[in-house]
């Protein structure tokens, strides 16, 4: 195909809750519910607008960079090309999740067996500057995160539009905006407030970018009158503004993507990582992706991740705060009780389906030669307190210690500080850059060793401090804010999907709590406004007021309450953003 022109123009019966229950919407009713409030703002449109393309957002400064003529043409091919198969998988998935609710249980997919017992294949190598990746770190796009993240001795930074960052028009426009700045040399800048001066410095992190999932869509842009995919938005935005720059620069486009459910999925990213590197001119696998194996459908299936994505992908992640989200998502339904989970501080790795879990992505992934990174350290200092935060560190060593010694080539952390704790550890016991050639091929996991339940005790401080994290979490989100420190721990949107995910699995099957308090829409009720007083004293009464709280506890009260499972919380709640 000809190289695109880079001009620069411009979610209940036969349930007890005692409060009022809000039907959920259909997919399709909430879809209309968007546009129509997005609709509602002035539709704005940059010179040459393609044909069938709307902007429904406002437009700030510099947006018209980011929102050029070119490169929305870009962005409508792709939602032209893909966005049919992307609807079609999300149907299978809803399809799939009726049959785990009428009793199946994931297993490894008969028709792929030859793909799985097939030794022979490997991935295509990895460039030089993604062969050592020991310490990752992770954040939103805002411009300080960016150059402290690229500066804070990890390796390599995530960029994330995803679980971090609260998709607001603002916050994606703007994260592309501070990331093309980076690849012009452009992102330094003074802090208006403090008046310190943020640069990058003589070895930043390699970059990577983490864009929404295929669930979420892009309101305030549409194509032929739809809401475009969150997923091709944020991916073709940033790859048509800054593959050449990055390949011309010695690195490429790189991506982490999440909430994969299937192979078929993984088939339709690799796809779009083809269409795109022809359209834009430059050599196939350029694109490198990592996967993270966040869903429990996912684990079943990362051998044939691995080969849809063969000649694009570098590895694969460990991320567990997902993983255990979408584990109770997929029993939710579930008649058989055993799949309740205890407290969620007691669903820790190295044990039952979280072991197995992990044990199997490294196994898979160095059979075929791919990176297996792994998960999280959310922990963050904790100022004035030395042995909490002492113990708090050691926690993070000895967690990254056993990533090592199960075969992990890399880490995850969520604060600067961390950064040299993951990586006294990696050095120490990983002095070569991975562990790809440890193939431990030894390692035999099976399909009930992934359905395995942590042992453990469920109690009424667990179900309390879910609702305190929850709600504050979502708060936070809806003033835009997707990173949010809550009791000494980076949060994201995965802890609030665990959060609100628990407390319904816990009221719908009764559970009864240590003491022999049972979980109800009673206790929830009585529980929600005693853990928002305490909440309010922490924060303070001014701080709590100005907040949108009414709003969180209303969302967290509909999601716990529900008849139904909502499968995102993210889709009711961006309905409160845009």
């Amino acid at each position: 195909m000809a190289k695109v022109s880079r001009g620069k123009s411009k979610r209940a019966a036969g349930r007890k809750a005692a409060a009022p229950q809000r039907k959920r919407k259909g997919a399709k009713a909430k879809t209309a519910a968007v546009k129509r409030a997005v609709a509602r703002k002035s539709v704005k449109k940059t010179a040459g607008m393609p044909r069938g393309v709307a902007i429904l957002g406002r437009l700030g400064p510099r947006y018209g960079e980011i929102l050029s003529a070119d490169a929305l043409a870009f962005l409508a091919e792709l939602h032209r090309r893909f966005d049919g198969r992307r609807r079609e998988l999300l149907a299978a998935r809803a399809e799939r999740q009726k049959r785990f609710d009428a009793g199946e249980l994931p297993d490894f997919p008969a028709e792929t067996r030859q793909i799985r017992d097939d030794e022979s294949w490997r991935v295509a190598p990895v460039p030089p500057d993604l062969a050592d990746r020991r310490v990752e770190i992770t954040g939103p796009v805002d411009r300080k995160m960016i150059v402290n993240a690229l500066n804070s001795g990890a390796t390599h930074y995530m960029a994330d539009f995803e679980d971090a960052n609260s998709p607001t028009w603002a916050n994606n426009l703007e994260g592309q905006i501070n990331l093309k700045d980076r690849w012009a040399g452009k992102i330094d800048f003074t802090d208006k407030a403090s008046g310190k001066r943020y640069a990058i410095g003589p070895k930043p992190a390699v970059l990577i970018v983490r864009p929404r999932g295929w669930h979420l869509t892009e309101a305030h842009l549409t194509v032929d009158g739809e809401p475009m995919s969150g997923a091709l938005f944020d991916f073709g935005l940033y790859f048509f503004h800054n593959a050449e720059a990055q390949l011309a620069q010695g690195t490429g486009p790189y991506f982490y993507l999440p909430k994969l459910e299937s192979y078929r999925e993984a088939r339709l990213w690799n796809d779009v990582f083809i269409f795109a590197q022809e359209r834009i001119g430059i050599a196939s696998r350029s694109i490198k992706a990592t996967v993270l194996i966040e869903t429990l459908p996912a684990a079943f299936e990362m051998d044939e991740i691995l080969w849809e994505l063969r000649d694009h992908i570098a590895g694969m992640n460990a991320g567990r705060w997902d993983y255990i989200f979408s584990f109770i998502k997929t029993f939710a339904k579930s008649s058989d009780p055993r799949f309740v989970l205890p407290d969620r501080s007691q669903v820790v790795m190295g044990q039952a389906f979280l072991g197995a879990y992990a044990s199997l992505l490294v196994r898979t992934c160095h059979a075929r030669s791919a990176h297996a990174m792994g998960g999280m350290a959310a922990q963050i200092p904790i100022k004035g307190d030395r042995e909490a935060n002492d113990a708090a560190f050691a926690k993070v060593k000895a967690d990254k210690e056993r990533e090592v010694r199960e075969g992990y080539d890399g880490t995850w952390v969520a604060h600067p500080d961390l950064v040299p704790v993951a990586k006294e550890v990696f050095d120490r016991l990983m002095p070569q850059p991975n562990q790809v050639s440890r193939t431990r091929l030894h390692v035999r996991v099976l399909a009930d060793d992934l359905l395995e339940i942590h042992k453990g005790a469920k109690t009424e401080a667990g179900f309390r401090l879910n609702i305190r994290v929850g709600v504050q979490y979502i708060e936070a989100w809806l003033r835009g804010r997707g990173a949010v420190p809550i009791y000494h721990l980076m949060e994201d949107a995965a802890t609030a999907e665990i959060s609100r995910a628990q407390i319904w699995q816990w009221i719908t099957y009764g559970a009864e709590l240590e003491g022999g308090v049972k979980a109800t829409p009673e206790l929830f009720e009585r529980a929600l406004k005693e853990e928002m007083d305490v909440v309010k004293r922490e924060i303070g009464a001014a701080n709590y007021a100005r907040g949108r709280f009414a709003e969180a506890i209303k969302l967290f009260r509909e999601l716990s309450l529900s008849a139904e499972f909502e499968p995102f919380l993210t889709i009711p709640a961006y309905e409160l953003i845009v």
